[in-house]
């Protein structure tokens, strides 16, 4: 039986070794590919990538015409619960199954939404400046808010949301979520129509997908819409937040700060104008990381290639494709 081989799209920020040793142990042949997140005319893919029967991809754009050079694909992986790189029509249309990551780092993304807004309401960042100029608790010009006295606004309630209301509930006064795809209360949130969290919420937290329906959802309209004096925390993906938007509510005092892990367009340039902006806390893209995750994003999207190669199915996909014969035996 011919090795089946395994294209690794794009080396991101984590390191394929793992992953692509522990598919040549099982009786794979692996390559490593170096695309751009972009649709690029040219898009140069080592020799012999045209065998391959799956991808693990990291940010790299899978489009129609790329697969149509990648003929024997059935499989794609990603590296991450976000699969929006991903082209899904083209995927359907070529019975090309799509597994993305559901649960690689719940905790940390909801432990880090939680770090981000606690920092933005205690006024960290105006507390450690204090410090380092020399100061004291007389030089501290910002009061910041009682959190029991505040609502905090889930929009999106998935795994990521439904973890962060658990922690969160213990000190906000209430906890709202908007989600159409949930229609169950969970952790005793109350679930609202989107015009009732975006109002009610001190603290918006979002939480969504990125699609061609959430991509720039939080524009100027959902600004002017927020609570006066609320602030935004943005944990998913930067693409959700129109940036102009955000730059012109902080300008007018629409709201009164944010904190974002993620922004439009990564990596951002180096003069990009939310990195120093006083009112705004911005983290590298690590909500992600830790010491538990990392083996699950380096590891799992691997594994799910071989259940595919070993079963011709998967059991859970964010795209379903078409049944096959197994590639690899089953494992012992």
């Amino acid at each position: 039986m011919t090795r089946p081989l395994v294209l690794f799209t794009d080396e991101t920020d984590l390191d394929p070794a793992p992953g692509r040793a522990l598919l040549e142990r099982a009786g794979c042949d692996t390559l490593l590919a170096d695309l751009p997140s972009t649709a690029a005319a040219e898009r140069a893919l080592p020799a012999g990538a045209e065998r391959a029967v799956a991808l693990v991809v990291g940010y790299a754009r899978i489009d129609a015409d790329l697969l149509d050079r990648l003929p024997n694909v059935g499989f794609i992986a990603t590296m991450s619960a976000g699969f929006d790189m991903i082209d899904r029509t083209a995927a359907e249309a070529r019975g090309i199954w799509v597994v993305n990551l559901t649960d690689a780092a719940t905790e940390e993304v909801a432990a880090h939404a939680l770090t981000l807004m606690l920092a933005l309401e205690r006024d960290l960042r105006g507390s450690l400046a204090v410090t380092a100029a020399g100061g004291w608790t007389d030089d501290v010009t910002a009061v910041p808010r009682r959190l029991s006295g505040l609502t905090l606004g889930l929009f999106g309630f998935g795994r990521i949301a439904q973890r962060l209301a658990q922690v969160a509930a213990l000190s906000f006064a209430r906890v709202i979520a908007h989600d159409p795809f949930v229609t169950t209360p969970v952790h005793g949130v109350e679930l609202v129509d989107r015009d009732t969290l975006i109002g009610a919420a001190d603290v918006l937290s979002l939480h969504l997908p990125l699609t061609a329906d959430t991509h720039g959802a939080i524009g100027a309209q959902t600004f002017a819409a927020m609570r006066p004096g609320s602030s935004l925390v943005n944990v998913s993906r930067g693409e959700l937040v129109d940036p102009a938007a955000l730059a012109a509510a902080l300008d007018s005092g629409a709201i009164r700060g944010a904190a974002v892990d993620v922004l439009h367009g990564e990596p951002p340039a180096a003069d990009h104008p939310l990195r120093r902006d006083p009112r705004v806390l911005v983290t590298p893209h690590v909500a992600f990381l830790s010491d538990g995750s990392l083996e699950h994003y380096t590891l799992d999207p691997a594994r799910n290639v071989l259940s595919w190669l070993r079963t011709g199915a998967a059991a859970r996909a964010a795209v379903t494709g078409r049944e096959t014969t197994p590639l690899l035996p089953a494992a012992h």
